[in-house]
This record gives C-alpha cells, structure tokens and sequence, in this order.
C-alpha cells in the first residue's frame, strides 16, 4: 500500500454494476481536479475471445465444466498484483485495453497507429500517463487472490470498493444486460452462471471480506426465481447496504443527514434507499478521495 501513489480497486462480479460505483468515482475526479490512471479488469484476461472459446471447447471435452472468466485460468492475477505493485512504488506501470465493439476498435486503431484491431482482442501494452494522482482499476479481480501462487493483490490496494447485489438480483441484471447488449439468449446466461459458479464461489465472494466499502443493493419486490424475471428491479424498487470494514472515524450522522431516507442497521452498516444509490456513493467517497489526496501531499 502506498500513501504517495494510491490504487483503488472497484471489484464486483460480471452485471454486478461496477459501473455505477466508476461514475461516482469519475464525478468525484472531475469535481477535485484528480488525475486517475484508469484500468479496465477486462484487460487483465489471459485469453482474447477467440483463444477463450477454443479453450472452453477443450476443457469441456475433458469434462472441465467449470472453465470461466472468474478463474486463474483465464487470468493474469501476477499481473493484477505486479501493476499494482509497481504503481504503489513508482506511480508508474503499464496497461492494455480489451476491445469490446467495433467504436472501440476504431478509437484504439487510431491510437495506437494500428488498422489491424478487432472486437474480442488486446491492445498493444502501453505506459499509463506521467504524473497521474492515482491508479484506478474496475473489475472482476480488484483483490484477487491465488494461494497456491502466493498472489494476493488485495495486499497493494489502498481503497478496495466492493459492489454486491444479492445473488438473485445480480443475475437478473445479467441476464438482461447480456440479452440487450451482447444478444445471448436467458438460456446460454444462465449456462455461463452455472459453469462460473466454482469460481465465483472460490475467487470472486472472498475478496469482498476484504474490501473497506461495500455497496450491496437488495430488492424489495419478489425476485426469488431470477431465470423468469421479465424486468429489472428498479431503484426505487430496492434498497443499498453500504457496510463499512472499519466504522472508525466514518461520520456517520453526517451522512444520515445528507441522505434522505436513510438509517443505521449495524454499527458499521449504513442503508439508503436504492434511487439515492449514486448521490449516496459521492456523499461517501467524496471525504475518502479528499483524505487520500491530502495524505499523498503530505
């Protein structure tokens, strides 16, 4: 961990919505002046699509059924944990992209003088830019960890974001999300949840023991069979369980009195309703951003 260049981690599992905590963060960046080098998780994947799916194929005819994005297979943990490393020491690394889409293909082309990207495939390694104030990563594996590698990347994070929607509903906005965006049937999500289980379960779950903050939104409309759910609970429809590692120093009446609708159910645990779920995330993090900056100055 390093006070002068600091890493922050936004983890969270695929649909889990990382991007809504990364909004926060950028409104938050914008309004302070602060200078983040952003990494995406996806970038961190050992294998681009077409390599991914050739060895699902293969691990599949060896009765591999449990082959996926959460685990080390398909991951450069060393790398997650060498990044964050290395920036903590000299506020400088190296990044790539994954390119999602075809917008995306044509940015990169541009940037890197290439014509030869595509959707499904890794940018060129490149140094992140001079003189950043921070390094910020959102992803699967934020905090992941492999013991039987000795790797643990949690240990190089000065502020670990957790978001964790209760199982159920973080696999309706999947389902959804993956129909809208990517056009996949409710039927292949629901065979890719149940191949990522081992690993979600081993790889993904623990890291949010560890994390400082952690986001978790709860419906409170019915959403006990996921698989035939026609919508998305919405905010209103929902409550955040904002749980704190360590409540110490957390003004906590302040943010009671900031958002509305809010209250304590633990010592540490703050709930707000699900529309203030964004303002909440700035009430929050706005104070830690000001503390961590305060601190790299000094």
């Amino acid at each position: 961990m390093s006070s002068k260049h600091p890493v922050i981690a936004v983890t969270g599992s695929s649909g889990a919505g990382t991007t809504t905590v990364k909004r926060a963060f950028e409104n938050i960046f914008r309004r302070e002046k602060i200078s983040a080098a952003v990494i995406e998780g996806d970038s961190l994947h050992s294998l681009d699509r077409m390599a991914f799916r050739v060895a699902a194929a293969e691990a599949a005819k060896a009765n591999h059924n449990s082959f996926s994005h959460f685990g080390p297979e398909a991951n450069h943990f060393d790398k997650i944990e060498g990044m964050f490393k290395t920036y903590g020491e000299t506020g400088m690394c190296k990044r790539r992209y994954y390119v999602h889409s075809e917008p995306e293909a044509v940015q990169h082309n541009k940037h890197f003088g290439l014509t030869d990207l595509t959707p499904g495939v890794f940018t060129p390694w490149e140094d992140i830019e001079a003189d950043s104030d921070l390094l910020f990563y959102e992803g699967l594996h934020g905090l992941a960890k492999d013991e039987s590698k000795g790797i643990d990347a949690g240990r190089y994070v000065d502020l670990g974001i957790g978001v964790v929607p209760v199982v159920n509903l973080e696999w309706i906005q999947k389902i959804h999300r993956d129909k809208a965006e990517r056009g996949y049937s409710a039927e292949a999500t629901v065979d890719t949840i149940m191949r990522r289980m081992p690993d979600y379960i081993k790889y993904i779950t623990p890291q949010f023991t560890h994390t400082n903050i952690n986001f978790q939104r709860v419906a409170t409309v019915d959403t006990s069979n996921p698989f035939i759910a026609r919508d998305i609970p919405t905010p209103d429809e929902s409550f955040v369980v904002v749980r704190f590692r360590d409540p110490k120093g957390v003004d906590f009446p302040y943010m009671l009195a900031m958002i509305p609708g809010s209250f304590m159910s633990r010592a540490n645990t703050l709930v707000v309703p699900g529309g203030k779920m964004s303002h909440a995330m700035e009430i929050i993090l706005a104070p830690v951003m000001h503390d961590m900056i305060q601190n790299k100055k000094k």
